[in-house]
């Protein structure tokens, strides 16, 4: 995964997608209205602490005190369960970043030409994350990472990473402070979103800059 995804539907339609009820998360109808999110800004991260769901603004990036190079903004799922950077984020700081979709840059002679991906019934993702929890607090550049899986098909063509996108109805399970960690990686190897629900086309340059945003950044257009 290159870092780059987009947030834009509003709180309504993430929540609505996982059946919550009204009384379970606050709702808010106005679209978030992030076409162009990238690494080392604030997500909105759901989360569950004390035994209640919460949607909490988290600095994108994991940079602990002894690490001394730029904040990690990834995590390969494969690992992450048993490395020491990531083993206690895992057993305790799993959250779900929902989304619209996400862009890759394929390489095309000495040009990247970028993708957006998303569901091909353009349902929210949700992508698997973790990081210093209680989320409530700031803790400076201990943000949270995205957990990347294997591409397979198709999309391995356009970049060998991809972010663990997990199904709907797994993502209660996610969450939850009842689920133990080796829970956990079972529900990324067998709750992946497949890659038969996704599809993708080639966008704009302009989404490369972060200072871009706006609908025309996922509208798909013809490569020179």
């Amino acid at each position: 995964m290159c870092g780059r995804f987009a947030q834009y539907s509003s709180r309504d339609d993430y929540f609505d997608a996982l059946e919550l009820k009204a009384d379970e998360i606050v709702y808010d109808p106005e679209p978030i209205g992030r076409f162009n999110v990238a690494p080392g800004t604030k997500v909105l991260l759901l989360n569950e602490r004390d035994d209640a769901l919460h949607f909490d603004p988290v600095y994108w990036g994991y940079g602990p005190a002894w690490w001394h190079k730029q904040p990690l903004i990834n995590a390969r799922g494969e690992t992450a369960a048993t490395g020491r950077m990531f083993r206690p984020l895992w057993e305790n700081g799993r959250a779900i970043v929902p989304a619209d979709g996400w862009y890759e840059w394929k390489r095309d002679g000495n040009k990247k030409q970028p993708y957006f991906i998303y569901h091909r019934t353009r349902v929210p993702l949700f992508f698997a994350a973790i990081g210093r929890a209680p989320y409530g607090q700031d803790h400076g550049h201990e943000g949270f990472v995205i957990v990347t899986a294997a591409s397979n098909k198709g999309m391995v063509d356009i970049h060998d990473r991809r972010p663990l996108v997990l199904t709907a109805d797994a993502v209660r399970e996610w969450l939850s402070e009842d689920t133990t960690p080796e829970r956990a990686q079972q529900i990324a190897q067998d709750a992946a979103l497949p890659e038969k629900d996704l599809c993708w086309h080639p966008v704009s340059a302009r989404v490369g800059s972060i200072r871009n945003q706006g609908e025309t950044l996922i509208e798909e257009i013809k490569p020179d």
